[in-house]
């Protein structure tokens, strides 16, 4: 984690203003922000994207090269007001930390007069983030949606290969790509333990795949991949819950809470959530959790737009500044960026 967080801070940058946009370090609500505004002046109200970088709750910074060309781009591309969150990190602090951090955020931004200040049009305002950060996105709007004193309600939600549950860590996808490059199943499980706790005893048991207790089983039908895959990426692969001992779960109710695993809500919060679009990799740990998610919200009647691409593995959108630049990075940053230009 030391040396990810040393190559981490290696990539920042500082925020340069030019022509076309304004960047500065500022705080919503307290929790720091880079915040990106178009300076081509306009009498139409501005659109607004909230984004969450990834780094499995660990790692990671909105001021890292990578995040910072692509809310440049989104600035750039959609004329629109980026606010890039800078939330606390674990191991130093622990969920439900860094989604708390997030949600002051949005809801800070979403409200009337932060929006009016800012010249953001309150009907055209989405959420987006990648990895841990699309899981943050997802656990954000979902509540903000049924939150009452939320007033204006995101229009959309982009997820780019997020993370979606923690019960689960023997889907087809954490069997075949274990060893991959970049995120190996070890490093997924780690992120997820140091997410929770500091304690070794939840690393070993979700190495082991056994740290959700048999009277919890009913939650295994929200990760129920032999019915929310699609066959050829089911294989044949043995669907076969596995069951640890309550201590964990008690001890550390994170575990089962749905703000840190959305895939685990009930269809209920999930009906009424806006127009979704979901990035999802064929090398990637997490390929199943993205795409079973969008099984479940497409279950529960939400528009999902889903682009699966087969030839490449998590984290290819951070791929795009040299030395370490790849073609198929740059293409699917723009499929993104059109979306969200023609849905938002």
């Amino acid at each position: 984690m030391e040396v990810m967080m040393f190559l981490t801070f290696m990539e920042n940058v500082e925020p340069i203003s030019d022509e076309n946009m304004t960047i500065t370090d500022t705080t919503f609500n307290n929790i720091p922000v880079r915040l990106y505004i178009p300076t081509k002046s306009s009498d139409k109200l501005k659109r607004g994207v909230i984004y969450i970088h990834g780094g499995g709750w660990c790692v990671g910074s909105a001021a890292m090269k990578p995040y910072d060309l692509l809310s440049k781009q989104t600035t750039q591309k959609l004329d629109a007001l980026v606010v890039s969150i800078e939330y606390r990190l674990a191991p130093k602090v622990n969920f439900p930390t860094q989604f708390d951090d997030v949600y002051a955020v949005v809801k800070y931004f979403l409200d009337e007069s932060t929006l009016q200040k800012f010249s953001v049009d309150p009907n055209r305002v989405a959420i987006s983030g990648d990895s841990a950060g699309g899981n943050l996105a997802a656990a954000v709007i979902q509540q903000q949606l049924h939150d009452p004193e939320i007033k204006v309600k995101l229009k959309m939600q982009a997820l780019i290969y997020p993370v979606m549950q923690d019960i689960d860590f023997n889907t087809p996808s954490y069997q075949e790509n274990a060893n991959m490059p970049i995120l190996p199943r070890s490093l997924m499980v780690r992120f997820w333990s140091e997410y929770m706790t500091t304690d070794k005893t939840l690393y070993e048991a979700m190495m082991a795949n056994r740290h959700i207790p048999r009277d919890k089983a009913d939650l295994f039908k929200f990760v129920d991949w032999s019915t929310l895959l699609p066959e050829n990426l089911r294989n044949n692969y043995v669907y076969s819950p596995q069951y640890g001992t309550p201590e964990l779960v008690k001890k550390y109710p994170g575990i089962l809470d749905t703000r840190a695993s959305p895939l685990l809500v009930e269809d209920t919060m999930l009906q009424g959530l806006p127009l979704t679009y979901v990035i999802t990799c064929m090398y990637d740990v997490l390929r199943d959790d993205g795409i079973m998610y969008v099984s479940r919200l497409r279950q529960a009647g939400v528009e999902v737009v889903h682009d699966h691409y087969d030839s490449t593995f998590h984290g290819i959108l951070l791929i795009s500044i040299w030395p370490l630049e790849i073609n198929l990075a740059h293409n699917i940053t723009l499929r993104y960026l059109n979306f969200l230009n023609d849905n938002l």
